[in-house]
């Protein structure tokens, strides 16, 4: 198993997936240790002269005017885990909650947070026993960061609260702790809020996003010139000239995709130069590329926000090396919500495309010569029909979740959080777009291997004959209709898995 070794520098996205889906080991870098140590020692100093600092010697929020004796400042730091650790719902995958987890461990070892080695070291334990706490899905605003899911992940180290059990059950945090062998954590001044200060949760969830949003782009590629070949499309539009005269860097990427992915196709032979065919084509068929450019545009915007937040000193008060600790709002979500939100727009349009070209390849008026709803039988039997009722249903679904929530800030804690980013939800959503997208696109998979299939005996592209392959022994052969929904969770199988972008990338090279 890999180990991520969290540098006073930070991490990378690798790293984060590596932690949060591949179960690698993390380890403290002895440089990272020394940052911490050093920005410990001036929290230290800070307590022996008796200084009003906020979340040192104060209380919190619109308790910041409160001064705590020195006698009651650890009572402080525990009262804080145990009244933020306020969520409820359904628990966060176990995914999103151990990407949080290095991350926070990530933002202390940055060495701006004043908390002792001891602390990051064990979240670190946490992650390596593979002992993921119950964090519930609702109660972050993504201001002051993600305060309520963090305070679930930092009660755990206190042998409180919950973790997520084998089958997904809730556990008693201590009894996991003492199966662990691990050893429940005394917090010092600064500490607890040193744990919850960040914005690690909706980042996490971005980071995992934007991985996921990679793939998806380029399987929409996929699926787009899958259904261009079955409906006997054109592949002029997606000529390279016709794009570098619209430099858009994604839309010339997806353009040049689509277009290798036709080439090599007896079916495309068929009617390149059949006067009987329409002039253009319908823009769901013809501007894939402009949409699923603009896709991944915005994506590439997204990867650098979330990239600079994975470099930034997320806490408050910060401790600088001068010796100073300054209030800041770092915390503030605004730039990952305002991301989150850009990406869900653009992944719900990319589902809203490929909808439309399932329904187009389903019509026998519009989809040039093959058989109702795709069915040798029509009539007797329905074909993909409801197939594209179902896609139909999770675009509009995600029409309302593209809805951004970045711009419903509500005021908390006695006005003095008066303006919040709602950076969680935003990021929450995102990754219910996504897997919506992954649904729309199998379906979008499934119409045109059977629209491949009905071009018999003319053979497809390499990209069609490997998604025939791929498909067929869950889709069959064209014929009477079947339970259609097993056939449909296999579709998405193989278009979230790497599998068929392996096998296509063996033949024509790799996409972009």
């Amino acid at each position: 198993m890999s180990t991520v070794t969290v540098q006073p520098t930070g991490i990378t996205p690798a790293d984060v997936l590596a932690v949060a889906r591949g179960d690698a080991g993390v380890a403290l870098a002895p440089a990272a240790v020394d940052a911490m140590v050093a920005s410990r020692s001036i929290v230290d100093g800070i307590e022996a002269a008796g200084r009003p600092v906020y979340g040192v010697s104060t209380g919190f929020g619109a308790l910041a005017n409160t001064f705590v004796a020195p006698q009651r400042r650890a009572e402080l730091q525990h009262a804080l885990i145990r009244s933020h650790a306020a969520g409820v719902g359904t628990p966060m995958p176990r995914e999103v909650v151990r990407a949080m987890i290095l991350l926070r461990v990530r933002s202390l070892a940055l060495g701006r947070s004043g908390v002792r080695p001891l602390v990051a070291q064990a979240l670190v334990d946490l992650l390596n026993a593979d002992v993921t706490p119950w964090v519930p899905e609702h109660g972050s605003l993504g201001a002051s960061g993600d305060l309520a899911p963090l305070a679930h992940c930092a009660l755990v180290l206190l042998g409180e609260g919950w973790v997520l059990g084998p089958a997904g059950e809730r556990v008693d945090a201590a009894d996991a702790l003492r199966a662990a062998g691990l050893t429940p954590v005394t917090l010092a001044a600064k500490e607890g809020l040193a744990l919850i200060n960040g914005t690690d949760g909706m980042l996490g969830m971005l980071l995992l996003a934007v991985a996921d949003a990679r793939h998806l782009f380029t399987m929409a590629d996929v699926t787009a010139a899958l259904a261009i070949e079955a409906m006997l499309g054109s592949e002029r539009p997606f000529l390279p000239e016709l794009h570098a005269i619209r430099p858009h860097p994604g839309q010339a990427m997806s353009a040049a995709n689509i277009h290798r992915l036709l080439q090599n196709s007896r079916v495309m032979d068929s009617h390149r130069d059949d006067l009987a065919h329409a002039v253009q084509d319908a823009y769901s068929m013809r501007c894939a590329p402009q949409v699923a450019g603009a896709a991944r545009d915005t994506l590439d915007f997204v990867a650098t926000v979330a990239g600079r937040e994975l470099v930034s000193v997320v806490d408050n008060p910060v401790v600088l090396p001068d010796g100073r600790v300054e209030s800041t709002g770092n915390f503030h979500g605004a730039p990952l919500g305002f991301a989150a939100d850009y990406l869900a727009i653009a992944a719900a349009e990319v589902g809203a495309i490929a909808e439309r070209r399932v329904d187009r390849l389903l019509d026998v008026t519009r989809n040039r010569e093959l058989p109702a709803f795709l069915s040798p039988d029509a009539g007797v039997n329905s074909g993909l029909m409801i197939a594209q009722y179902t896609a139909a249903g999770i675009v509009a679904e995600n029409r309302r979740l593209a809805a951004p929530a970045s711009v419903d800030s509500l005021p908390t804690s006695g006005m003095q959080e008066d303006h919040v980013s709602m950076g969680w939800a935003g990021a929450k959503k995102l990754r219910t777009v996504l897997d919506n997208l992954t649904s729309l696109l199998a379906v979008e998979l499934l119409a045109a291997v059977r629209g491949l299939q009905l071009r018999a005996p003319l053979e497809p592209s390499p990209a069609g004959r490997a998604a025939v392959a791929a498909l067929g022994g869950a889709a069959g052969e064209p014929g009477p209709d079947v339970f259609l929904a097993p056939v449909m969770e296999a579709a998405r199988a193989v278009l979230a898995g790497p599998d068929l972008r392996t096998a296509i990338e063996r033949e024509i090279g790799p996409l972009g």
